[in-house]
This record gives C-alpha cells, sequence and structure tokens, in this order.
C-alpha cells in the first residue's frame, strides 16, 4: 500500500490555497512581522507593496504543495542555493531568527484554526523550519563581522 503523501493529507491544492490566504492575511496585521513591525523592511513590505500580495499568496501555495509532495513545482522568482532556496527572495527583508520564529507560530495558528491535525502540522512546520537559516541570510549577513 502506497503511503499518502503530505499534500494529499493536507487536502490538495484547494485547502493548502485557503490555509496560504489566511496565514498571508495575517502576517500582515502580525505585530511582530506586519505593518506594525520594528525591522523596517518588513513594514515596508506589509505597508507599501500589498499590491503584490495576490502573487505572494499564489508563491506561497505553489512552494508549499511542492515541499508537501503535490504535483506542482515551485520556481522561485529569484533563485537561491537549490530550487527551493529561499534565500535571495528574502535577503532585503533583513528577517531576525525571533521574526522567523514568529512567522512560524503564525503559520502554527492558522494550522489549528483549520483543525489540521497534529502530525501534518509538524510535518508543514518542520519543513518551514528547514529554510530559517536561508531566510535568515540576509539578517546574518550584516551582523557577521567583515
Amino acid at each position: 500500500m502506497a503511503q499518502v503523501s503530505l499534500y494529499e493529507r493536507l487536502g490538495g491544492a484547494f485547502a493548502i490555497a485557503a490555509v496560504i490566504d489566511q496565514f498571508s492575511d495575517a502576517l500582515v496585521q502580525n505585530p511582530v512581522v506586519g505593518q506594525q513591525s520594528e525591522n523596517p523592511q518588513l513594514r515596508e513590505w506589509h505597508t507599501n507593496s500589498l499590491g503584490r500580495l495576490p502573487g505572494l499568496k499564489f508563491m506561497r501555495t505553489l512552494w508549499v504543495c511542492n515541499i508537501s509532495g503535490g504535483p506542482f513545482e515551485y520556481t522561485p522568482t529569484r533563485p537561491g542555493h537549490d530550487n527551493l532556496g529561499l534565500e535571495e527572495a528574502h535577503r532585503n527583508l533583513k528577517i531576525s531568527p525571533a521574526e522567523f520564529d514568529e512567522v512560524a507560530a503564525e503559520l502554527g495558528r492558522t494550522l489549528v484554526s483549520f483543525k489540521i491535525p497534529d502530525a501534518e502540522q509538524g510535518e508543514v512546520l518542520a519543513a518551514f523550519a528547514a529554510h530559517k537559516g536561508e531566510v535568515t541570510a540576509g539578517y546574518m549577513a550584516v551582523r557577521e563581522p567583515a
């Protein structure tokens, strides 16, 4: 018997898109990483770049569909070290490890609100956490001694 993919257990593209839609909107309002963030790059993006949010939701949905074993391929707009690499897309935002953790917490809250089972929540959050170094690379680069 073949194992059911995480993509299938999450409910496929439409269910993943619904989660990403709510998650993305929640990030805009999140006081740590959204419009009121102390990080000027995040604050700027969540205030003045919201016209790009529908496309970002699409890209996030493709990314989750891809990493969860779905039939979709994610191709980054700015390739990183590999096809799922996220460092170049996030470098200029200078996302700190604490800000990354808050985004992960927001994703966790969103998964709970959709009643995603604990096992699947863990798999999604582990896949997200696996890219922490890439997403925080811009922040870490400005903190490293020359």
